[in-house]
């Protein structure tokens, strides 16, 4: 009993200065920071082979955590300092650590590669970002793994 209240305790621990989204102050981005972020190949923390992880970090410090395979779920953020490390402040209130080692992002248990643009799910959550800017959640965008395929007519 008294390993898990201080497994808790420990694991609150990282989280007891923010204790609402407000609070937390958007910083803006470090240049090595800014950009596109996306997994590469399968990973562990994901929950297939074919699910892709991305992180979009802007300028001014805004984020959105889009993980997409048979449907798409993407959650803004803010990025902030907390006890001297970059983390992510999701709209839900999850606090994630950013480090950056060798090229690679390491967010979340992901490794994550730089990329030139986001993907085409991710792009269309940012737009519904702008146009909702309170929900915690992006879920109505379908994968296009997911679009029917149309296969043409045999004469």
């Amino acid at each position: 009993m008294k390993k898990w209240m201080v497994l808790a305790a420990l694991g609150l621990s990282g989280c007891a200065q923010i204790s609402n989204y407000d609070e937390a102050v958007k910083t803006p981005a470090p240049v090595e920071l800014q950009g596109n972020w996306q997994t590469v190949g399968p990973q562990s923390k994901l929950i297939s082979g074919q699910a892709m992880g991305s992180l979009i970090i802007g300028a001014e410090g805004d984020t959105l955590d889009c993980r997409q395979w048979q449907r798409v779920i993407a959650k803004p953020g803010k990025l902030t300092r907390l006890s001297d490390e970059w983390v992510n402040v999701t709209r839900q209130m999850r606090v994630m650590p950013i480090t950056l080692e060798n090229g690679e992002l390491r967010y979340d248990g992901l490794r994550m590669r730089k990329v030139d643009q986001p993907t085409v799910e991710c792009q269309q959550a940012l737009e519904q970002v702008a146009k909702r800017p309170k929900d915690a959640v992006i879920q109505n965008i379908q994968p296009q793994i997911m679009e029917p395929v149309s296969v043409p007519a045999q004469k």
